[in-house]
């Protein structure tokens, strides 16, 4: 039987950048009833703060809510209030190498060209994020500019070979995520099963991208039980499933 329950983000519990519905906000207080949840995501502690947080009702169980920003290298958890676990953050060097390596990539494509809303490039400290149009660029510019993914497919075949001690994976609606080698969701749902002292197997993972190069297919990868998600609507249905399945299955948390 599995106790926690853990969601990607953006296009599973939200759209791109944008808060979680009044519906969502209800299902995951139900569901936090039920399960332990855990949410990961290629976003930054802020993103978490306002598309999650500050949608939940004031009676959901915060202490049963994990929080693991930029790819899992990062990990929050309730305590009366939020605290940091641990973060593994990138040195100068390892930053400026990124940087260096992604400005002739985007140049070298052509895709710097244009508007943008806000910084193309973002410094996560755990994790350098590049956002096509910027983070916070419209949803319907986010959902055009990239749909069949051969952008940041183009963008990531470049930048491999200049970053061969990272992992690069594409997320979000227009973002490629660059962690040190070997972090990525599955590294941040390990490390943080160690942390809590639960098992892989203790875990479902729902998202929407478990694709060749999605961020989400490191978590298959690991032997983690996944369930694709296309659509919000499907991420609703299937909270609503384990809460009808009764009674909580777990007191571990």
């Amino acid at each position: 039987m599995k106790s926690i329950a853990v969601f990607d983000l953006d296009g599973t519990l939200a759209e791109s950048k944008q808060p979680i519905d009044a519906e969502m906000g209800g299902l995951l207080t139900s569901l936090l009833d039920h399960l332990a949840v855990v949410v990961i995501s290629g976003g930054d502690w802020p993103q978490f703060d306002k598309q999650l947080l500050g949608r939940l009702p004031d009676v959901a169980d915060l202490s049963r809510l994990f929080l693991l920003p930029t790819s899992g290298s990062k990990f929050f958890q309730y305590e009366r209030r939020w605290r940091q676990v641990y973060a593994d953050v990138l040195t100068e060097t390892e930053r400026s190498a990124i940087y260096t390596a992604l400005q002739q990539a985007i140049e070298a494509l052509g895709v710097d060209a244009g508007q943008s809303w806000g910084d193309r490039i973002e410094d996560r400290g755990t994790q350098i994020t590049f956002s096509g149009l910027g983070q916070q660029a419209p949803l319907a510019k986010k959902r055009s500019w990239d749909p069949d993914l051969r952008k940041r497919q183009r963008l990531k075949a470049i930048l491999e070979p200049k970053l061969p001690a990272f992992s690069i994976r594409i997320g979000g609606a227009t973002s490629l995520d660059i962690t040190r080698r070997g972090v990525d969701k599955a590294y941040g749902l390990a490390r943080f099963a160690e942390v809590v002292g639960i098992r892989k197997d203790d875990m479902v993972f729902f998202g929407d991208a478990v694709f060749a190069g999605g961020n989400d297919t490191p978590v298959r990868a690991a032997g983690i039980a996944t369930v694709p998600v296309a659509l919000i609507g499907e991420t609703k249905a299937a909270i609503r499933t384990i809460i009808a399945c009764g009674p909580p299955l777990s007191t571990h948390f």
